[in-house]
């Protein structure tokens, strides 16, 4: 069975292709990888990475701790000495943890926001973002030829590997949060206290931002921050439709205003004093406003495809370059570690900026919010009201469309490229680019974008509008050419 990465990893459902032995298979191919010094290439960004020292981090999810070990085991039987965390913890802190200790590599067991069902494992390099496509390959490369030679993988017994100093087990929280002051001003929100809730959707974001604040004044409620490893049976993913704790807990008088993080806290949602959802797109938009206007920073802007266009009508009002990538936060590290970069972002709600890892990081991001709001002295809701006044109106949608077959992604682009309207409903098509996926560009600046999604059997429509009536034709329009033959 090929073992084939995704836009952020490996992901499969438990039993079935994800089990022990492939992840096993999967680590056995990791450990080739490094040792054949393939998993350096880009990592000039580190110190000197040590390339017999891995970092193994999981999440809450049914038996992720048990695969780490697992992974671990393996690592520890290719000779590699392995910082396996004590339990489970952030993406984002893994990812540092892999920088600051010089390790080669990071693997995370986690399937961030995707159902219960679920498990992956994604591959973090040593600049502590990401593993490039070409890494990724690498490691496919070696899986499928142990695969085709009947190799198994070089296993060592888990109390041994402790004996003999393979297997450290570690907590990276404190030196992450020790990082984290140094982005975050800790001195304005303790002059400004704020009431939030904090939803950690039983994820291994649970209990960071409310550790973190303490000494601050503010007051925290959490909610959904005990383990469950099924996640009460939703997504654990910060969108609308999943937050109805947080809605309720601000309801209750819990918080004026609600931060989301998802599965491995990657990721980052919000709501506001009135319980409503605030995007990623606005989040983002706020926060680069926040850093050129009140911090005074200036650089580059890197935003993924599927990514508002209020970030580009900020660039242009700050004059300041926005880059557009493929779906995907390795491309956006790409360009953290090449240029200066102020802010880089996706619609998901991945979202990292200067001076932090090429990783997005729903903690971080949910304290520079509070940081906002503090700084300012206006509500969430506030806020966003000044932004839409800035940049104009924004209404965005997306839909999930499952597949009950694969869609070549050359056949898809192909057809719709091939059959593209002059208009969508009242909206003019002024042109049509195929960087990731179809994107119909409008007149007006909205967009409709259709793609295939690079980890689970859906393809996604992306749409954003001036109003909700042009936003509903866009998907509708989405919808129908999805579905054609």
């Amino acid at each position: 069975m090929p073992i084939t990465f995704g836009t952020d990893g490996w992901r499969g459902v438990m039993s079935d292709t994800f089990t022990f032995y492939n992840v096993r298979l999967v680590s056995q191919a990791i450990a080739d990888a490094v040792a054949a010094d393939e998993l350096l290439n880009g990592s000039s960004q580190a110190d000197n990475p040590d390339s017999r020292r891995v970092v193994v981090g999981f999440d809450t999810r049914f038996l992720s701790d048990r695969f780490a070990v697992e992974a671990a085991r393996v690592l520890a039987g290719n000779g590699i000495k392995v910082f396996l965390t004590s339990a489970d913890v952030p993406t984002p802190c893994v990812s540092f943890a892999v920088r600051e200790l010089g390790a080669i590599a990071g693997i995370m067991i986690t399937a961030s926001h995707n159902a219960p069902r679920y498990n992956g494992l994604k591959l973090k390099a040593s600049y502590g973002g990401a593993a490039s496509r070409e890494q990724c390959r690498r490691v496919e490369f070696y899986f499928n030829d142990n695969e085709s030679r009947g190799r198994g993988p070089n296993l060592m017994d888990y109390d041994q590997s402790r004996e003999a100093g393979l297997i450290e087990r570690f907590n990276p929280t404190p030196s992450y949060h020790d990082h984290l002051r140094t982005l975050i001003d800790f001195d304005v929100i303790a002059e400004n206290p704020q009431h939030v809730a904090v939803d950690s959707m039983y994820g291994s974001g649970r209990g960071q931002i409310k550790g973190i604040l303490q000494g601050t004044g503010c007051e925290v409620t959490e909610v959904r921050g005990e383990m469950n490893p099924g996640f009460g049976g939703i997504h654990p993913e910060p969108i609308a439709r999943y937050l109805g704790a947080l809605a309720g807990s601000i309801a209750a008088g819990h918080g004026q205003l609600g931060l989301a993080t998802d599965g491995d806290a990657d990721r980052i949602g919000a709501m506001d004093g009135r319980g409503e959802f605030v995007n990623p797109h606005r989040l983002m938009s706020l926060a680069l406003k926040y850093l050129v206007e009140q911090r005074g920073w200036s650089g580059k802007i890197v935003k993924t495809v599927s990514t508002t266009q209020m970030i580009n009508r900020l660039g242009k009002k700050y004059g300041l370059e926005v880059i557009e990538t493929p779906v995907g936060f390795d491309h956006i590290a790409d360009w953290m570690l090449r240029e200066d970069v102020i802010i880089g972002g996706e619609e998901s709600g991945g979202i990292s900026f200067k001076g932090h890892i090429p990783e997005g990081d729903g903690v971080l991001i949910g304290l520079l919010i509070l940081e906002m709001v503090a700084a300012t002295g206006s509500t969430l809701e506030e806020l966003v009201d000044e932004l839409l006044k800035d940049v104009g109106p924004s209404h965005y949608g997306r839909l999930d469309l499952r597949l009950t077959r694969p869609v070549p992604r050359e056949q898809l682009s192909s057809r719709l490229i091939s059959g593209a309207p002059k208009a969508i409903g009242e909206l003019k098509v002024e042109r049509v680019s195929d960087q990731d996926g179809v994107k119909f560009h409008m007149s007006d600046d909205s967009w409709l974008l259709v793609r295939p999604s690079g980890t689970e059997p859906l393809l996604r429509v992306y749409a954003e509008a001036a109003t909700p009536e042009n936003l509903e034709s866009l998907l509708e329009y989405g919808r129908q050419v999805a579905g054609a033959d």
